[in-house]
C-alpha cells in the first residue's frame, strides 16, 4: 500500500515538477530577440515595430499559442501598404513575462492599453486580431470605439471554436484539469503543429518556433488561463456594441479552418450586419503564414478609409 501511495504521488507530482524545471524567460534567452522591450503593469512586453516613421498606426494581437512572429509576413505587407505596423508577444509567449493567474480579456486589453500608451500611440488605430487575438481586439474595440479607424479580424475566436477533446477537458475540472493539461499537453501541440510540417508557409521554420515555446517555463499555464478565463464565450454583446457605435469591421475567414469555423461568419452576420467578410479558399487556420497574399488583398481598401 505504501509503494503504491508513493508511485501514485509521484506519478501526480511529475508534470509540475517538469514545468518547475524548465528554464525562466530571462535576459539570456532575450538577446536573441527583435525589437525592444517595455516594462508594464504585469510585467516585462516584447514588441516591434515594422514600417516607416509616419503613417497611419495599424497593431497586430496574436492569437493563443504562436507569439508575434506570426505577424512577420502580413507586418511587412501592411508597412509597403503605408502603416506603421506594432507587433508585440502577450503575457505568456513570445519574450515577453510570464505573470501568473487569470487571464481574462480585460488582462489582455489591459496589456494592449498600457503599451499603445508607452509607445505614445494617440490617434486612430487599424487594430488587427487572429485567433484568440480576435476576441482580444473585439474586447478593446467594445470598450473604446471611438480609438480605431478600421477593426480587422482574421479567423477570430469569440464567436465559436474547437481546440480539441483535450482543451474541452480540461477547462472544466479544476486542479485534475490543471494536471492534466500539464501532463499532456506539450504531445498534443508537438502532434498538432507537426502536421503543418507540408504546409507552403512564409514563416521559415514555423514550426519549430511554434514548438520552442515549450521550452519556456509559463507557457502552457498561460494557455490553459487563457482558455478558461479568454476562450470561454461567444462575444456577441462585444460585437453588438461594435456595431451600434460603427466601428468598420473587416473579418477575414479560412474556407477549411478546422479551429474556428466559418460558421462564425454568419454569427457575425447576426450580430454586426455592417462588418464586410471575406472568405479564403482553400486555406485552413494557418493563413496568416499560408495565404498572406491572399489576406493582404482582403486588407486591400483600409488606406482608402
Amino acid at each position: 500500500m505504501i509503494w503504491f501511495l508513493l508511485i501514485l504521488a509521484i506519478v501526480i507530482a511529475a508534470p509540475f515538477v517538469r514545468e518547475a524545471m524548465k528554464p525562466q524567460m530571462d535576459d539570456t534567452l532575450r538577446r536573441s530577440a527583435p525589437g525592444e522591450f517595455e516594462q508594464l503593469s504585469r510585467g516585462l512586453t516584447h514588441y516591434q515595430w515594422f514600417g516607416g516613421t509616419r503613417g497611419p498606426v495599424a497593431v497586430c494581437v496574436h492569437g493563443l499559442t504562436t507569439p508575434s512572429f506570426v505577424w512577420g509576413p502580413i507586418a511587412e505587407g501592411l508597412a509597403a501598404m503605408g502603416f506603421r505596423v506594432l507587433v508585440y508577444d502577450l503575457y505568456g509567449r513570445g519574450y515577453s513575462d510570464r505573470p501568473k493567474g487569470p487571464q481574462d480579456p480585460a488582462f489582455f486589453v489591459t496589456q494592449l492599453e498600457e503599451l499603445m500608451e508607452s509607445q505614445g500611440i494617440e490617434d486612430e488605430i487599424t487594430l488587427l486580431g487572429y485567433s484568440m487575438g480576435g476576441a482580444i481586439v473585439t474586447a478593446f474595440a467594445s470598450l473604446s470605439p471611438a480609438r480605431l479607424r478600421h477593426l480587422v479580424l482574421l479567423a477570430p475566436a469569440g464567436l465559436g471554436h474547437d481546440l480539441g477533446p483535450l482543451v474541452r477537458i480540461v477547462t472544466q475540472l479544476g486542479w485534475l484539469g490543471d494536471w492534466l493539461m500539464l501532463a499532456f499537453y506539450e504531445r498534443s501541440f508537438r502532434k498538432a503543429t507537426e502536421a503543418e510540417r507540408k504546409l507552403d508557409s512564409r514563416i521559415e521554420d514555423i514550426v519549430d518556433l511554434q514548438q520552442n515555446e515549450l521550452r519556456i517555463r509559463g507557457f502552457v499555464p498561460a494557455v490553459l488561463a487563457s482558455l478558461k478565463g479568454t476562450l470561454d464565450h461567444d462575444q456577441d454583446e462585444e460585437h453588438r456594441e461594435i456595431n451600434k457605435e460603427e466601428v468598420p469591421v473587416l473579418a477575414i475567414w479560412a474556407k477549411d479552418d478546422d479551429v474556428i469555423p466559418i460558421s462564425g461568419l454568419g454569427k457575425l452576420a447576426q450580430w454586426n450586419r455592417a462588418a464586410r467578410q471575406e472568405v479564403i479558399e482553400n486555406a485552413g487556420h494557418q493563413l496568416a503564414y499560408t495565404h498572406t497574399d491572399e489576406v493582404l488583398h482582403a486588407m486591400r481598401d483600409l488606406m482608402k478609409d
